[in-house]
């Protein structure tokens, strides 16, 4: 016979454990919260902050890029003596679009592609915060991120333009122009990236659409407009600006705000300044419209 001992009551019965959870009592803050904490970490990842050294590599190498030119024009300014500075702040992002077009490219699937990829949008909307949120966020974040992309380098002119101390009030009037324009180009870039990213949840794919598209519209437009000036078109010239994001949006800074267009021709009259102004706006809505479409979609 065996000479084991049946266990008693109290081994066999199980054990509750205290590890310390406590229910949350602190205050309820809501959607608004959730997507000002989504609008921040998505603008600060857009430049890999909060994310691995990996993912600050690249924005952080054309961040630097896109700044050298500015710094090049200041210091030769200074070396020179010049009355003003050799480059035009209205016409500076127009020159550097390949850089922010790269840039646009590399983040806009960043801050949505990894979220469909990997699935997570049930978590997002597990909480109190809408489709609408979520895309007014993402749409922010980007558009901030590029904003600063292109702002800084015209700031560091500005600045450089007043250490070498060239006339304030010759040089504030095409600075401000010129973030004014940038705003624009922002807000019309992030929706267009965002747009073409959402579709898909691969980002390298997201990444090759973005560049092809943006590369694309500028040949197309450049095309059009050199055959219109061959032909002595001015008006088709003129109108092909709404070809690209980046001369769309330099039709509006040189017809609406008054700079001086880097293009060969600018838009025609009154009637031309309110067809670009309308065509940019119409597009940042449209691509808020097909975010929204595309979100209701999303199945979570």
């Amino acid at each position: 016979m065996s000479d084991a001992t049946p266990p008693t009551p109290s081994a066999r019965s199980g054990v509750i454990h205290d590890i310390g959870y406590r229910h949350y009592d602190g205050p309820r803050l809501g959607r608004g919260h959730i997507a000002r904490a989504l609008f921040v970490e998505s603008a600060l990842g857009a430049y890999g902050i909060g994310r691995s050294a990996r993912s600050k590599i690249v924005p952080m190498l054309l961040f630097a890029v896109v700044c050298v030119p500015a710094f090049i024009l200041v210091v030769v300014a200074a070396i020179t003596n010049a009355d003003e500075l050799p480059g035009e702040y209205t016409s500076y992002v127009l020159n550097v679009q390949v850089l922010v077009a790269i840039y646009v490219a590399g983040q806009a699937p960043a801050n949505v592609s990894r979220d469909l990829r990997f699935r997570v949008m049930p978590l997002y909307f597990s909480r109190p915060l809408e489709r609408v949120d979520y895309v007014l966020a993402k749409y922010a974040a980007l558009s901030a991120a590029v904003f600063v992309f292109v702002a800084v380098p015209l700031t560091i002119m500005f600045l450089g333009a007043l250490l070498v101390e060239l006339p304030i009030g010759e040089q504030a009037p095409d600075y401000l122009r010129s973030l004014g324009s940038g705003l624009l180009v922002a807000l019309v870039l992030a929706g267009i990236g965002l747009v073409i990213a959402a579709v898909t949840p691969r980002r390298g794919l997201g990444v090759a659409a973005i560049i092809t598209v943006l590369l694309v519209l500028a040949g197309v437009q450049g095309v059009v407009q050199g055959i219109a000036t061959e032909e002595n078109e001015e008006t088709l010239a003129a109108y092909s600006g709404l070809f690209s994001p980046f001369t769309l949006v330099d039709g509006v800074q040189s017809s609406v705000l008054g700079a001086d267009s880097a293009l060969p021709a600018e838009p025609p009259g009154t009637v031309g300044a309110i067809v670009f102004l309308i065509v940019t706006l119409l597009l940042v809505v449209a691509c808020v419209g097909a975010l929204l479409l595309r979100y209701r979609k999303v199945s979570i």
